[in-house]
């Protein structure tokens, strides 16, 4: 069975927390564990705030959330048409910030990466960014199962 969500949203801050919300009840029909959800809803958070925070960079825009589920896997996309990422493999370094002054990180797609099976991230300087996750919950209900 596949089923699919597409939200288009201002690159507002506020907003974070309703594409966090908006996963969350997505997923709730492959019945995730607490740790689980917590991985989606940051890995989501970490997305949605980058494209606000570096992709628009205080300027107006739109941020899509689309998701997909099908087979136990949540496929998530966060697209954003802001500035994009010069080096998309030095801002995937663990502390890399562009924006240091603003007591970032530098850690969203290493969080990204941690909390999610698969991570893809594509973007081009003056169109934008597109950030393409996945999370497999067959997997953990199979280790579940064995552990039982």
């Amino acid at each position: 069975m596949r089923n699919e969500i597409k939200l288009e949203f201002d690159a507002i801050s506020v907003n974070e927390a309703f594409a966090r919300v908006a996963v969350a009840a997505f997923v709730t029909p492959l019945n995730p564990t607490i740790e689980e959800l917590a991985d989606v809803k940051t890995a989501v958070s970490e997305a949605v705030t980058n494209a606000v925070i570096h992709g628009y960079d205080g300027m107006e825009g739109k941020v899509t959330l689309h998701c997909t589920l099908q087979d136990k896997r949540l496929h998530i996309e966060v697209r954003d048409a802001g500035k994009g990422i010069e080096n998309v493999e030095q801002a995937m370094e663990p502390l890399f910030t562009t924006r240091p002054e603003l007591d970032r990180s530098g850690m969203g797609f290493s969080f990204m990466e941690a909390f999610m099976d698969r991570l893809v991230v594509e973007s081009t300087p003056g169109e934008g960014t597109l950030v393409m996750m996945e999370k497999d919950f067959a997997k953990t209900a199979c280790q579940t199962d064995e552990e039982e």
